[in-house]
């Protein structure tokens, strides 16, 4: 049995923006004793869902902007928080997170809810992990909604990622709330306590700890191989719709990268560019959700036949 804290449901009442009901799932294979949580907004039978898959070190408060505006559309949308995350439980053991642990967690739950019809909504590490699910299951995914995210095809190598790692990792204690106002400095301080709202005390956060620390430093990292074989699945196999956010100002994980993920996704359109928005895209959500529900023929008046 992994042994894991669960976050008080103290600690979740009058977020900011932040009132939707939360869902579990306690009895995944493999992950029997841990429980999951996830937002399940939108009609339940809508023929389309919206899988909205976050990073580091956020939550699903990260999408808070962008789930009613999908919401309004008449899909479904599932926001999952990753194990050691938000409302889900939080192994203890900095080694029980790894590259296979999350995805192998996030296949299973797809399965379980039976989602179809797919479109993924990613960003971060909900990229890096989210873009090597569909080649296991290509029938279940239709489109693509990508902001500021990468496959983790080789070793990083980014001046600015070295200096997120080391916010992250320089004090056990992640101060996630001053970590999320450097790097979203749009946020209000109530907005940036709310991403902190997860981990009371350092216990909480071996998540956190562990994203930066399983990026790729040599081509033997786990997960390397995968995202490898996953980049020829975006290359060769995809046939749906994809649409490209990007946060210009981020120096991680921002345009080049990103311009480069739209040579790697056969059909790729040409992005929509956010010049103030950073790292976290979401927090220019309602407009990327706007447009590429537009671009999808989904918004409203714009239903395709």
């Amino acid at each position: 049995m992994i042994e894991a804290l669960r976050t008080p449901d103290a600690r979740f009442e009058t977020l900011p923006d932040y009132d939707f009901a939360p869902h579990y799932i306690e009895d995944l294979p493999g992950y029997e004793g841990l429980r999951g949580h996830y937002l399940d907004e939108g009609p339940r039978d809508a023929e389309e869902v919206f899988l909205c898959l976050h990073g580091e070190p956020t939550w699903s408060y990260l999408y808070r902007k962008m789930i009613p505006v999908f919401a309004k559309a008449g899909v479904r949308v599932i926001a999952p928080d990753w194990l050691g995350f938000g409302r889900s439980d939080k192994p203890v053991d900095d080694a029980t997170y790894h590259f296979d642990f999350h995805r192998n967690y996030m296949l299973a739950l797809i399965e379980r809810l039976d989602l179809k019809n797919i479109t993924l909504v990613c960003q971060d590490w909900g990229g890096l992990l989210g873009l090597t699910l569909p080649m296991e299951m290509p029938e279940r995914f239709k489109r693509l909604l990508i902001m500021n995210t990468a496959l983790m095809a080789g070793p990083a190598n980014s001046p600015a990622f070295d200096e997120w790692k080391e916010t992250i990792t320089a004090n056990p204690d992640v101060p996630l709330a001053a970590v999320m106002q450097k790097y979203a400095p749009e946020i209000s301080a109530a907005e940036a306590e709310a991403y902190a709202a997860p981990f009371p005390d350092q216990r909480y956060k071996a998540g956190v700890r562990r994203f930066p620390e399983m990026v790729a430093t040599t081509m033997d990292t786990p997960g390397v191989a995968i995202s490898q074989k996953a980049g020829k699945f975006w290359s060769q196999d995809w046939t749906g719709e994809s649409y490209m956010a990007i946060g210009m100002q981020d120096e991680m994980l921002g345009p080049q990268v990103m311009r480069h993920m739209q040579t790697v996704i056969r059909g790729c359109p040409d992005p929509m560019e956010i010049e103030q928005a950073g790292h976290f895209v979401q927090e220019q959500g309602v407009a990327v959700a706007e447009r590429a529900l537009e671009a999808f023929g989904l918004a409203t008046g714009t239903a395709r036949t």
